[in-house]
């Protein structure tokens, strides 16, 4: 309740309201690719100068591989489920979708995390930004794996193209160089940034999930007249992605912040990424299907029930 009552959740529900309602409420594009900059860059800098005092341990590579290891096995799991009721194409745009993260929703659970008074590290924030394209480029070459065994006259999308759109994309580019800045900068640069990355987050945050919410609303109806596989896997997909998660974190024996972020991450679907690059890479595919399912349906669940659910059944297990 107390997660539900925070008034940046609030202004996500009104959001969805108004765009239930079909208010002519919106918030003007540019500013929202601002605010979604400007989250970005502050969890960046936070994440740097985390690490600056931490260093690089063990503790650390072990998050980061666990990390990566999700973000490979996620989308298998997806596009194995999905294609017994789905095509191939369709199986692995989810799959990608699923397998990849949602920046908005990790920066909400860093929120939280704080507001509960519960540390995490600083390179959770590189740990999101790994596990942005490994879903990416899987869903390629499935795709153009079907594409070869079909008689479809579509040609395989160069997976050269894939692999510099995934990683010179401009939102990771500034979290990394926004981590580098923190690590570099050190202390002197969190006193004298602290008032950008730090008092201004808060109202940002509120700022931009107010748009995500009309966004949601908007996006809900793509998944009308779909197979029921895919609105059930919208609302089980996290959390059996969540508890895959828990159960290796607890195995590796990771903080409990971090355990939390990583159940957040595997849980999450992205909904700016994987479409920029899906719309060209998989054309087969109507964007409306997995914007549907992942804007629509899995981060309101994730920012409303998940998070606090998430943070639940990993204090549960220690």
């Amino acid at each position: 309740m107390n997660n539900f009552l925070d008034p940046a959740i609030l202004f996500f529900v009104f959001g969805a309201f108004a765009g239930l309602i079909k208010s002519n409420l919106e918030i003007p594009q540019p500013i929202a690719r601002f605010l979604s900059l400007y989250l970005l860059m502050a969890l960046g800098l936070k994440g740097g100068f985390a690490l600056q005092k931490s260093g690089f341990t063990q503790e650390i590579g072990l998050a980061l591989g666990l990390a990566i290891f999700l973000a490979i096995i996620i989308p298998i799991i997806a596009y194995t489920v999905l294609r017994t009721r789905l095509n191939n194409y369709d199986s692995a745009a989810i799959a990608a979708t699923y397998g990849s993260v949602s920046a908005v929703t990790f920066i909400t659970a860093t929120q939280f995390l704080s507001n509960q008074e519960i540390p995490y590290g600083g390179h959770m924030a590189a740990a999101m930004a790994l596990m942005e394209s490994p879903a990416i480029i899987l869903a390629i070459v499935l795709a153009n794996k079907a594409r070869v065994s079909s008689t479809s006259k579509a040609q395989s999308i160069g997976l050269s193209k894939v692999l510099h759109e995934s990683f010179t994309d401009g939102a990771q580019l500034l979290l990394l160089g926004s981590m580098a800045v923190g690590m570099l900068s050190g202390e002197d640069g969190q006193r004298i940034m602290a008032p950008f990355s730090i008092d201004l987050f808060k109202g940002m945050l509120a700022f931009f999930l107010l748009d995500m919410g009309l966004m949601a609303a908007k996006n809900f109806s793509g998944i009308k007249g779909k197979p029921l596989i895919v609105l059930l896997y919208a609302l089980v997909a996290p959390l059996v992605h969540a508890g895959i998660a828990l159960v290796l974190c607890t195995l590796l024996r990771l903080p409990l912040g971090d355990t939390i972020l990583l159940m957040v991450l595997a849980a999450s679907a992205s909904y700016i990424a994987v479409p920029a690059v899906l719309r060209h890479a998989l054309p087969e595919v109507n964007p409306a299907l997995y914007m549907g399912m992942s804007l629509g349906i899995t981060f309101p669940f994730n920012i409303i029930i998940g998070i606090p659910l998430y943070s639940f059944a990993a204090q549960l297990l220690r």
